[in-house]
């Protein structure tokens, strides 16, 4: 699973190791939590830490283009995203 927590510390200017301090763990041990599955009590902290909703810290996919199929004919139909 890709988090966002890197990118985040740095939009609020908070340091690595300083986060780790605010959720009571080591840095080493934030780092290796985000590596594996860390808990929700965890990913909890650090959003709050960062004053940030929970769902901010994981990356979202891009899409470019979505595809659909139409229920009526089969067809399949794609949608362009345009920003």
């Amino acid at each position: 699973m890709n988090f966002r927590i890197k990118e985040l510390c740095k939009e609020k200017g908070v340091l690595f190791k300083d986060l780790a301090q605010i959720v009571g763990v080591s840095d080493i041990g934030l780092r290796q939590s985000l590596k594996g599955n860390p808990t929700i009590g965890t990913l909890e902290k650090i959003a709050h830490a960062l004053s940030v909703p929970m769902s901010e810290l994981f990356e979202q996919p891009k899409k470019e283009a979505l595809n659909l199929t139409c229920p009526h004919c089969g067809k399949e139909i794609t949608l362009k995203v345009e920003e």
